[in-house]
């Protein structure tokens, strides 16, 4: 993957992988709305009298579809190393600040508890990155590499347009999101370890995905580089982002005050003429690097799936990745 970041606004993104192919049919395609609908398994218009708009109710194979998600996902990434959390759905709205979002005014996609400094997080990313707030690491710890379970909260706001129909835009949803706390010399080559256990992943639920490199002008405040992953999505026949992973290097690690401490013998043997005992004593700390990547973010995994692997008769086929974590169903029916 390239090393120089892109210049310019997303139109400047640069394609560095493709993985599978758009799938042909022999039959009018389906949106997954209208699936959902068929197969009574997704239910806006429920939700919308219980919550408001860009709510759901996911039921029956939906339901099971997300667990079996959240499960593959967690497998997968503790599998390479990754320590499992269940993280807090509130966080003091300093927190958010210091992770990069912004909790306050008319543009915010955060929601606050009226009379509270808690706010809801967006991503599971917030409360793992706070972990380590005001702490002090050895070097030897890191990397520390945590997957986190928790749900997103988004206001939305400015969200508009056919491209945000249905599930691929709401205002709550349930994500696995993976965190890395590193030293600066590691964050580059994690940043492509996390870019490609994601692709491993798509690649073995059988999607057809791009990777892109994503440009200056499309990152935001705390992230130095970016790798967004967008699944073909037959029903509305464009590609759609699924996932990401970025390098923050110490954006984040300065504001949470999270630290470490070199190795002695690092310091020793950069300076051989003093006392090594002595030097190591004074060894200053440093700021760690922070990543954080995307494992599953349920809702729109559920789109590129139901999307996907539809049938000429309206059923769904499941990915055999998935199938042990739905009781081995392998397809999808009405009831």
């Amino acid at each position: 993957m390239p090393v120089q970041v892109p210049v310019g606004g997303e139109e400047a993104a640069i394609e560095v992988a493709s993985v599978g192919e758009q799938r042909t049919f022999d039959f009018d395609i389906r949106d997954h709305l209208q699936l959902g609908h068929d197969l009574d398994c997704i239910d806006f218009d429920t939700a919308a009298d219980v919550s408001g708009s860009k709510f759901v109710y996911l039921k029956r194979a939906a339901a099971l579809l997300e667990l079996a998600l959240v499960n593959y996902a967690m497998q997968k990434v503790v599998s390479k190393g990754f320590i499992p959390m269940m993280t807090p759905d509130l966080v003091r709205e300093s927190v958010l600040e210091k992770c990069g979002f912004q909790p306050r005014g008319t543009e915010t996609q955060v929601y606050s508890v009226q009379d509270s400094p808690l706010c809801l997080t967006g991503t599971a990313e917030v409360p793992l990155g706070a972990m380590y707030m005001d702490k002090i690491l050895a070097e030897e710890q890191l990397p520390i590499k945590m997957a986190g379970f928790g749900h997103c909260f988004r206001t939305e706001a400015g969200a508009g347009g056919s491209a945000s129909r249905g599930l691929y835009r709401v205002h709550q949803f349930s994500k696995v999101e993976m965190f890395v706390v590193c030293t600066p010399e590691q964050s580059e080559a994690l940043l492509e370890d996390l870019a490609n256990l994601e692709k491993e992943m798509f690649t073995e639920l059988g999607l057809h995905f791009k990777i892109l490199d994503m440009p200056s002008g499309d990152l935001g405040a705390p992230a130095y580089r970016k790798y967004d992953i967008e699944a073909w999505m037959p029903g509305a026949q464009r590609y759609g982002e699924i996932s990401s992973a970025s390098n923050c290097t110490d954006y984040q690690s300065r504001r949470l005050n999270i630290r470490y401490r070199p190795k002695a013998t690092d310091a020793a043997d950069a300076a051989p003429n003093n006392d090594s005992k002595q030097k190591a004593k004074k060894v200053p700390t440093e700021f760690v690097h922070t990543l954080n990547a995307t494992a599953c973010a349920v809702p729109r995994m559920i789109v590129a799936i139901l999307e996907n692997f539809q049938q000429a008769d309206g059923s769904v086929i499941i990915p055999e990745g998935l199938r042990p974590y739905m009781g081995n169903m392998s397809v999808i029916t009405a009831p």
